[in-house]
């Protein structure tokens, strides 16, 4: 019996050791570049360990103000685009994807197959035609051409992810709407909506990670330093033509961070509800 209970606990430790070890190689990247962020420029390429020889606070003070501008404005700004897609894509994809799930209309399920292809078009397809057309209505070095296409329900993986989990619930709740006055709208806002707020959150989490990190977009159509978001800034961060800005990069990297873990640690209970919940819809 005490041989027993000696493998068991020896299997568990080798198996606790070897994840360990997996865990280490896998946040050793951000460890490097917290401990790069403290580290002056010059000494970041040369010294690739993760204990400094050197430690300093240049790079968060120089990066701070690098762009001639606070870096809470560039947060700010992408706080502002993340939040407004959010609301954008919770508007739209909801209102959408409740038509497609329970209305009867003609072509539904072509309009859904049409939606559901969406996803399968290459984002750069459509790169061009939409800067034109942004540029001809002028709102270049707007936030415009990164918010409207969020309330024009644009997003068909949501709008899919919102029909399934309509679909899952029972049309008997409609029906009973209906026998008591309510229109299709009525029955969307008091009845469907509330039930769908696993999905709602879902979306939530998945929209503000996705548009706080993207770069491809206000890359394209901001150009003025005042617009920046978070990515376009951390890159003007860095000289194309040397390593200098590498440190300032890093700690404003950093600090770029600090909203997101924030998102999690108080929204870590919904995030893991709306995950799980919508899986098993």
């Amino acid at each position: 019996m005490a041989a027993t209970v000696r493998t068991s606990t020896a299997s568990r430790l080798v198996r606790h050791g070897v994840l360990l070890v997996f865990v280490l190689l896998m946040i050793y990247p951000l460890l490097w570049m917290v401990v790069s962020s403290f580290k002056p420029s010059n000494l970041i390429l040369s010294q690739t360990g993760i204990v400094p020889t050197d430690i300093t606070l240049d790079n968060y003070v120089d990066g701070w103000d690098a762009l001639g501008s606070p870096f809470t404005l560039f947060l700010g700004n992408s706080l502002l685009i993340g939040v407004g897609s959010v609301l954008g894509n919770l508007f739209s994809c909801s209102l959408t994807a409740y038509a497609l799930a329970r209305l009867n209309f003609r072509m539904n399920k072509v309009y859904l197959a049409l939606t559901l292809m969406t996803i399968m078009l290459p984002f750069h397809v459509l790169v061009i035609p939409q800067y034109i057309l942004f540029a001809e209505l002028g709102w270049i070095n707007t936030y415009i051409p990164l918010l409207l296409p969020k309330f024009l329900a644009t997003d068909a993986v949501f709008i899919f992810l919102m029909v399934q989990f309509i679909r899952s619930l029972p049309r008997e709740l409609d029906q009973a709407a209906m026998i008591d006055g309510a229109g299709p709208f009525r029955i969307f806002w008091s009845v469907i909506l509330p039930l769908m707020q696993p999905a709602l959150i879902t979306t939530t989490i998945f929209t503000f990670i996705w548009t706080w990190n993207d770069y491809f977009g206000p890359l394209l159509y901001l150009t003025r330093t005042e617009l920046y978001t978070v990515p376009v800034a951390l890159k003007s961060l860095v000289d194309t033509e040397t390593t200098s800005g590498i440190g300032t990069m890093f700690a404003m990297s950093l600090v770029s961070l600090v909203p997101i873990v924030l998102f999690f640690v108080f929204a870590q209970r919904y995030i893991i509800k709306g995950i799980a919940t919508t899986g098993i819809k």
